[in-house]
């Protein structure tokens, strides 16, 4: 089960933006439905972005600190691009390998031409792992319990 594909465990009936979608809205939207988050696409599906909780804090933030009022533009303006995807062809044991060396909570996944097709959380992955009792045929002596030195 741990080396199945992504696409398995992953959550596909996702909120997702467009970069020209208003950030307010954006914001409101998120609010609402509790994400801390959402993939940003664009009209062909493919994914350019994400919009976080941080990146929405930003139009207030500019706002303040030029003294005009807060919260305008759209999502493209302030959503991130670098952006950290997994191809839909990975496997579960290959989101627990990125998810440990890193600190993203979630990560898009695409297919091969960068459409996204859902998104596998740790939450995903920790539900599938907690299930999984690998079987050893041999314990390594590193893992047997040592007797104390005196």
């Amino acid at each position: 089960m741990i080396n199945n594909n992504i696409t398995e465990f992953m959550a596909k009936d996702l909120i997702v933006f467009n970069p020209d979608t208003d950030i307010k809205q954006a914001i409101k939207v998120m609010v609402k439905n509790k994400i801390s988050g959402a993939p940003v696409v664009d009209f062909q599906g493919t994914l350019v972005g994400v919009l976080s909780e941080k990146d929405c804090l930003k139009p207030i933030v500019d706002a303040y600190y030029h003294q005009r009022p807060g919260g305008t533009g759209i999502v493209g303006d302030y959503m991130s691009t670098s952006v950290k995807s997994l191809l839909s062809s990975k496997t579960l044991m290959d989101a627990a390998y990125e998810f440990v060396n890193s600190s993203f909570k979630r990560f898009p996944v695409v297919d091969h031409t960068g459409k996204l097709l859902g998104q596998i959380s740790r939450s995903d992955a920790l539900r599938v792992i907690s299930d999984f009792s690998p079987d050893f045929k041999q314990v390594p002596d590193t893992w047997k319990v040592r007797e104390p030195q005196f």
